[in-house]
């Protein structure tokens, strides 16, 4: 249950019970007005092709510091992402955007140093029944945000559409191995945050923690259970801006963990393999989330916590192309991308750009 007043609590359990109602019986979600309604479609119950992509935008922005990135979506959506998945040969769904109760319509509370927590939980709560649901019948989960505290929803998604397809499996196959996600995390943070060592307490700051099962309970057993990956399947590239509480997590989480200055060392490419390696030795599902302000602000002025010396245009795009190149690539997230603060879209452009060299654009 959400914290907040007995009113709010009963219009969630009601709004809830109707989300979910709805999802049983294929209704598609808000859809966004910037989003061609052709390409938009419900949740099927059927097996997806697993080359076919399933689209869910996350406007959100009530986990970050400022407003702005909850258009992000619509961003992407306006840069062009389907015609770049079209170019890519990717066949894909639009389910369109989660509906996200803003604080002018839901009154906020405060757990600890947790902004915005209830709105920011039930948004991930959402989010995770999508996902879950893509998983399950076997398509590619592709989240466009949104700040980052959406990746809270798409791995509780994640982690439990993978286990209820292990225990599938299992019942069809003795001595099944019990199946774990890698992660590839690609931003100038670490996010490795709690509502205890967070200087804002902005929720944006706290997804990996938060997948490793640290920080408030609702957050981290979101789907029943924590924590969604183990630190040893996880990597970090390129960190730039780190709180000085969070540079001892990472040392102690056992995540692996790449930065700039390894990546001005050893180069992109070198970078890039090893992390693949790291995050799939010993994983049966790989995800990546891709947070724009990992690339220098002079490429993408447009998201809310830029840091220079961050990825050129090439390193960014190779990485993804080198993930892609894997196979191994099984669900991806972009987020933080603020048109508020962009240049005639340019980095909204770039995204969806990124997006489909994670998803097989190639130059020849």
């Amino acid at each position: 249950m959400i914290a907040g007043t007995p009113q709010e609590a009963r219009a969630w359990d009601r709004e809830l019970r109707h989300r979910r109602k709805g999802i049983d019986k294929g209704a598609p979600p808000t859809h966004n007005a910037a989003m061609p309604r052709s390409r938009t479609a419900p949740f099927e119950t059927h097996d997806s092709p697993p080359e076919t992509v399933h689209i869910i935008g996350v406007p959100m922005d009530h986990g970050a510091g400022r407003r702005g990135v909850g258009m992000g979506p619509s961003a992407l959506r306006i840069g062009g992402l389907h015609d770049k998945l079209k170019a890519a040969g990717r066949e894909f769904v639009d389910h369109g955007d989660i509906l996200i109760r803003t604080p002018e319509r839901l009154r906020a509370k405060v757990e600890g140093k947790a902004n915005n927590l209830p709105i920011v939980l039930r948004a991930c709560d959402a989010l995770h029944e999508h996902v879950q649901r893509i998983v399950l019948m076997g398509g590619f989960p592709l989240v466009i945000g949104g700040d980052h505290s959406i990746n809270i929803g798409t791995m509780a998604g994640l982690a439990v559409g993978v286990r209820e397809r292990y225990k599938a499996e299992k019942g069809k196959s003795k001595g099944r191995v019990p199946r774990e996600i890698g992660v590839i995390w690609i931003d100038a943070h670490g996010d490795l945050n709690t509502p205890e060592t967070s200087p804002s307490g902005n929720i944006h700051g706290m997804p990996v923690s938060v997948a490793l099962g640290k920080g408030p309970r609702v957050l981290t057993h979101l789907g029943g259970f924590a924590p969604k990956v183990q630190a040893n399947n996880v990597v970090l590239i390129g960190l730039r801006d780190l709180d000085r509480e969070e540079k001892q997590a990472i040392l102690d989480s056992g995540v692996h963990a790449f930065t700039m200055q390894d990546i001005d060392m050893r180069g992109m490419a070198g970078v890039v393999q090893e992390a693949i390696s790291l995050a799939t030795r010993n994983t049966d599902y790989l995800h990546v989330s891709f947070d724009i302000d990992s690339v220098d602000p002079r490429v993408a002025p447009g998201t809310g916590t830029t840091v220079f010396g961050g990825l050129t245009y090439r390193e960014a795009h190779l990485a993804l192309e080198l993930i892609s190149e894997s196979g191994k690539l099984t669900s991806f997230e972009m987020v933080e991308v603020n048109p508020i603060l962009d240049n005639y879209n340019m980095t909204g452009e770039l995204a969806a750009g990124l997006i489909a060299s994670a998803l097989g654009k190639r130059i020849l």
